[in-house]
């Protein structure tokens, strides 16, 4: 099990671990250990996601979830397997309490009366710089 936050777990059956042989240099060590960890999670298994944050994070991460709906987070930057794991796992944890928190509605603004004036008095000083890099004619 993960544990999200206090209101959300994700359950052992929802999510399975595979491992691989992990890409870059590290000499005779990398290619006989399979280091890299692969953390699958079926988001169907998960059905106490709330709706608004399940539309959240397909909306946010959309591009790693396959056709299935299986969501895919993978770690190979330590040379251990159980480091790996645990990198996968703070991975999805830290991407699913991105979203949990519905984004604040932006209320707009105008802008100031003197903000207007001090765009147009900067324009108008650009305006006179400008004019004065041409050339003079007798």
């Amino acid at each position: 099990m993960i544990p999200i936050n206090e209101n959300f777990n994700i359950k052992s059956e929802a999510y399975s671990l595979s491992f691989a042989r992990s890409s870059g240099p590290g000499g005779q060590n990398v290619n006989k250990v399979n280091s890299k960890a692969l953390l699958s999670w079926d988001m169907r298994l998960s059905p106490e996601l709330p709706g608004g944050v399940k539309r959240r994070f397909i909306e946010a991460f959309g591009n790693r979830i396959s056709q299935d709906g299986i969501f895919l987070v993978q770690s190979e930057s330590f040379r251990d397997q159980p480091q790996n794991v645990k990198a996968c796992k703070d991975k999805l944890v830290t991407m699913i309490n991105s979203v949990w928190q519905p984004p604040k509605p932006r209320k707009k603004t105008k802008p100031t009366k003197a903000s207007k004036e001090r765009r147009l008095d900067a324009k108008k000083q650009r305006s006179h710089t400008k004019q004065n890099r041409k050339k003079v004619s007798f």
